[in-house]
């Protein structure tokens, strides 16, 4: 990890490739929060292709307009999260509708490290 940033809404742990995002407790993910993911990408990740991985270890809600403001990141190749396997299905699919970059959903942090570094190994050499 190169760095642990701390949010009102979370934390962020960078490392080299991707993000590894914890949003707190009970709050509602909102679009203007995509400002401080833009900040990050732009001091850790400028000019290169990066991922973001949620970890839902907490119970948090997310507007779902987010992620077109997400998606419009240039750089942002991948997004995973990760969460309990009995997540409902259904949330994770809705969700995906709404991004424009590969999206998934994992049961372990360890797993979506690795799909994330595949995409951006694929992305970086196309």
């Amino acid at each position: 990890m190169i760095e642990e940033i701390r949010l009102f809404f979370g934390k962020a742990h960078v490392f080299p490739n991707y993000l590894v995002v914890y949003m707190n407790e009970g709050i509602t993910v909102k679009p203007e929060y995509n400002t401080h993911l833009i900040n990050i990408a732009q001091k850790y990740f400028k000019d290169k292709p990066f991922g973001y991985i949620t970890n839902r270890i907490n119970s948090y809600a997310v507007n779902p307009l987010v992620y077109l403001q997400t998606s419009k990141i240039e750089n942002l190749v991948a997004f995973a999260i990760v969460s309990n396997p009995d997540i409902k299905k259904s949330n994770v699919e809705l969700e995906k509708i709404f991004m424009k970059i590969p999206f998934e959903h994992f049961s372990e942090l360890e797993l979506a490290k690795k799909w994330v570094e595949s995409i951006i190994t694929k992305h970086s050499s196309n």
